[in-house]
């Protein structure tokens, strides 16, 4: 495949047209044409559909256009960093991240990250659920116990683990007594958490009051009082050490572990290495403490 022809291609699909590509690139208009020609010759297929006022990528198209873009980019910038004698992070660097870790954590990483590192144009799109990186063009993820997948590889970076708490004017219950609780599924009869505490293997009774939809709904209700809640320990560690709410136990399962994961068949960029090793900085033992600090109150 002409890697030229195929760059002109993905020029005219980024900006839409022969025109716009044509005047952003400084490069005659026809010459565009005929190199998009050409490559469709060569590969036998339509990429664009021609209209009179309109160029619409072909699903042809847009199939190639999203698997190659990144990948001349990336080559782009890696003969620019070869040719420039450094290794410079720089370009586009989009990260996918899920809600609760954007919400309390990702805009003042993603802040410290940018003043780094000026020359690196950093996306980031807040979404639990999973997507398709190479389709989608993500350079990372960001994800929660993620499943095992082959075409992925990466690093945990931090560690949580769910706790047990409410507010001090939620009693505790005792044997056969169902507590009040705010839940994040759907409301339903009375349910048991199994907990670990200083003394061993607990069972709490608790009826579920409310359902949100988000960690930092259910800390804020149950700072209210509306019940108790299953919340990670770096959420509500403030609220711990100053008697906000009471701790009743750690949940009695696996860890939560964050993982940074990028696509195992693409190189490693500059700006993806420089953006793991910030991870590293902030959280260096990756341990809940550490998330509870950065975060604060």
């Amino acid at each position: 495949m002409d890697l030229l022809a195929l760059a002109d291609f993905n020029l005219v699909a980024r900006h839409g047209g022969f025109g716009r590509a044509a005047r952003a690139a400084g490069r005659p208009k026809a010459t565009l044409s005929r190199r998009v020609s050409e490559l469709e010759a060569g590969l036998d297929v339509r990429l664009f559909e021609r209209g009179a006022r309109m160029l619409k990528l072909t699903e042809e198209g847009r199939a190639l256009h999203e698997r190659t873009g990144a990948l001349l980019t990336e080559l782009n910038e890696t003969a620019a960093a070869i040719a420039s004698g450094g290794h410079t992070p720089r370009g586009r660097l989009r990260i996918s991240a899920p809600l609760l870790f954007s919400q309390i954590a990702m805009g003042k990483l993603a802040a410290g990250f940018a003043a780094r590192f000026p020359e690196v144009r950093l996306e980031v799109t807040t979404e639990d659920r999973p997507v398709d990186m190479i389709e989608e063009g993500y350079d990372l993820v960001i994800r929660v116990n993620p499943e095992p997948d082959e075409s992925l590889v990466g690093r945990a970076f931090l560690h949580d683990r769910l706790v047990v708490v409410a507010s001090p004017s939620v009693a505790r219950p005792t044997d056969g007594v169902a507590a009040p609780a705010v839940v994040r599924e759907s409301l339903g009869q009375t349910a048991v958490w199994k907990v670990k505490t200083p003394n061993g293997a607990s069972r709490i009774a608790v009826e579920p009051v409310l359902s949100v939809s988000s960690m930092i709904m259910n800390r804020d209700a149950v700072r209210a009082g509306a019940g108790a809640g299953r919340l990670p320990i770096s959420l509500v560690s403030h609220d711990l050490a100053t008697g906000t709410l009471v701790h009743w136990g750690d949940i009695d399962g696996p860890d939560i572990a964050l993982w940074a994961l990028y696509p195992s068949r693409r190189l490693l960029s500059a700006r993806v290495s420089a953006f793991l090793e910030f991870l590293k900085s902030a959280f260096p033992t990756g341990d809940p403490g550490e998330l509870a600090a950065f975060i604060g109150k």
